[in-house]
């Protein structure tokens, strides 16, 4: 008797590629509402004239809504689907967008920053369940930790956007702000021809629907899945019975340590370079512009090994690296050194610290089931961007009131931490399908790989 290919055993093609540009256009903009604050809170801090505290508030906002947004549209991406709140989110990023051009305080942007992290939030957990549901278990882990590269995409775009920008004048940072609408419309166009996840279908009960899904899409060789997902209940407490608290703590943790110093150095890189004593001719900005380029090159081998040694190293050693290098970079802070030994040390630090962000997207959608995989991931989300919120609210703080070196001290201890916690947590989820890896809070390994031990740093 033939035996079918599953949805999970088929190899990489186009549609998948497409699937990709489809869910990583919310890391894009994600990224890109990030980094163009940086360069135009620069403009309107002495325009409006903003205390350090209303700063740190206006460079927060985004991220204090990425919370909610996390922690409710993740919720909501199991329980009412994931193509509707896909289409939803961006709505309501382009509106917001728009109007950021024609605020006249601190305040109204404060609120449009909100709403925009309300929808970057919520775009995460349907992002990566999306693509995690699609995937090929060989490449999923390369799939879903690619999607980091267009959040530093767009965080490098954004710079350099508003290094353009900066001769437009002292309306420049109006039209920087509004500038994050037109990838937004263009991926909410795209996003109008994805299909629903057959995976969420099936887990609904919507068994036939999900086949039909499946074989519309690779053909009428390909079913959904060995063992078919009867109809399941979505519950938001759901991810923390049966075992899966384990996971979100985890989760939770390791996310945090991560995005909190990494967000606080890139909102903020303009001033720490211009601490450093690069703030002539706005060389601040182009050397913010040209390390977030090439942290982009610390995915390539980051997607490779993920795949072939696994992803618990992959995470654990960039963490100790990174604060190695955040320690040096604090050391030498008073010495002066030249542009170019301290633009590459940051890059040398990006390069890691992007490579261990890939695990951000792989790790939340490969330890939950369907049924709450959406919900963990926005969680997930939410949980560490109080943490990033939190850092990027105190970072100009301590940096004005401690010094540079204090400032990166704390950094890189946050990042040690997380490597301390990696060791003891992180599981092994190489080659395994979606229903292995949600099965591991049981004690289950059908991998027969000894390396899928969480003992094992390497």
């Amino acid at each position: 008797m033939k035996r079918f290919r599953t949805l999970e055993e088929m190899p990489l093609s186009k549609f998948h590629f497409q699937m990709f540009f489809y869910t990583g256009g919310g890391a894009f903009i994600d990224g890109y509402i990030i980094g163009i604050i940086a360069v135009a809170l620069s403009i309107l801090q002495p325009q409006f004239d903003m205390s350090l505290t209303m700063v740190g508030i206006v460079g927060m906002a985004a991220l204090v809504g990425m919370f909610f947004g996390g922690v409710v549209g993740g919720y909501l991406t199991d329980l009412i689907g994931r193509k509707k709140m896909f289409i939803l989110d961006l709505v309501v990023f382009v509106i917001a967008s728009v109007l950021q051009y024609f605020v006249n305080d601190p305040m109204q942007l404060i609120v449009l920053r909100f709403i925009l992290g309300l929808a970057v939030g919520a775009d995460y957990p349907i992002a990566g369940t999306f693509m995690a549901e699609f995937a090929p278990k060989k490449n999923r882990g390369s799939l879903l930790g690619g999607l980091v590269a267009l959040w530093y995409v767009g965080y490098g775009v954004s710079y350099l956007v508003g290094y353009l920008m900066l001769s437009l004048g002292e309306d420049s940072w109006r039209w920087m702000l509004v500038s994050s609408a037109v990838p937004a419309i263009i991926i909410l166009l795209a996003r109008l021809r994805m299909p629903e996840s057959p995976m969420w279908l099936a887990s609904k009960g919507r068994k036939k629907e999900a086949q039909a899904t499946v074989q519309r899409i690779f053909g009428k060789g390909v079913i959904l899945s060995d063992s078919p997902e009867g109809k399941e209940k979505t519950s938001f407490l759901d991810m923390f019975r049966n075992g899966y608290g384990k996971w979100t703590i985890f989760i939770a943790l390791f996310w945090t340590l991560q995005v909190a110093p990494s967000f606080a150095i890139a909102t903020y890189i303009p001033e720490v370079l211009g601490q450093f004593g690069f703030a002539d001719g706005n060389k601040e900005y182009l050397g913010s512009a040209l390390m977030s380029l090439f942290y982009i090159v610390g995915l390539l081998p980051a997607l490779y090994l993920v795949e072939k040694l696994g992803r618990r190293p992959v995470l654990i050693w960039p963490f100790l690296v990174s604060a190695a290098i955040l320690t040096v970079l604090g050391f030498t802070a008073s010495w002066h050194m030249s542009f170019a030994f301290t633009i590459v040390l940051f890059i040398i630090y990006g390069i890691f610290n992007t490579g261990m962000s890939i695990h951000q997207w792989i790790y939340p959608n490969e330890l939950f089931p369907t049924k709450i995989r959406g919900t963990a991931l926005g969680f997930g989300t939410g949980i560490s961007r109080i943490g990033s919120s939190l850092s990027t609210f105190l970072f100009p703080i301590i940096l004005s009131q401690y010094g540079l070196s204090v400032t990166l001290y704390i950094c890189a201890s946050l990042f040690f931490i997380g490597f301390i916690i990696s060791i003891l947590m992180a599981p092994e989820t190489k080659n395994m399908s979606l229903e292995e890896t949600s099965s591991l809070n049981k004690g289950k390994n059908n991998s027969g790989n000894k390396s899928n031990s969480s003992t094992s740093i390497i």
